[in-house]
């Protein structure tokens, strides 16, 4: 297997593993100000957004970002709410077709994206709610921060 099937393989997992029993405004807040604690505690540039449907629900901007970030985080976004799974596992299957995503004749590269740093947030019974994103650092950086955070609020939650 090579190294972008074992990371497809593994973004699946995650996205099969870290479902939410419910997700309400609270829950938005939390979510999202968790990760800009994350953020502050070790001087991340990121950008935290969380929606719940079109509903943009917590947003922050921390030092050393910028307006551009946020036409990121739209794009992956709308990645997110169009092909129901992470804006990284969009643009990783691509790869894995021999493509590069914002390349396909359906895409208006605009307005998607298929770079690491949108999760979906998924309801247990329910599916796909909305999103968080981290915008501000390598694609796979911003994953795995989205990925950790979302870990430790269910973690939490229990």
């Amino acid at each position: 297997m090579d190294d972008t099937a074992a990371l497809i393989a593994e973004i699946e997992a995650q996205e099969r593993e870290l479902v939410f029993p419910r997700f309400d405004n609270e829950d938005a807040w939390r979510l999202g100000s968790l990760l800009v604690r994350i953020g502050r505690e070790r001087g991340l540039p990121i950008t935290v957004d969380i929606t719940r449907g079109e509903q943009q629900m917590f947003h922050s901007a921390l030092a050393g970002t910028a307006a551009h970030n946020d036409v990121w985080v739209i794009r992956k976004t709308r990645t997110v709410r169009e092909f129901g799974v992470s804006s990284f596992l969009v643009g990783l299957r691509a790869k894995a077709g021999g493509n590069r995503f914002e390349d396909a004749p359906w895409i208006d590269p605009m307005r998607f994206a298929g770079h690491g740093g949108s999760f979906p947030i998924t309801v247990s019974g329910v599916g796909v709610v909305g999103t968080v994103t981290v915008s501000g650092l390598p694609q796979h950086e911003d994953h795995a921060l989205a990925v950790e955070a979302v870990e430790a609020f269910l973690r939490d939650a229990d």
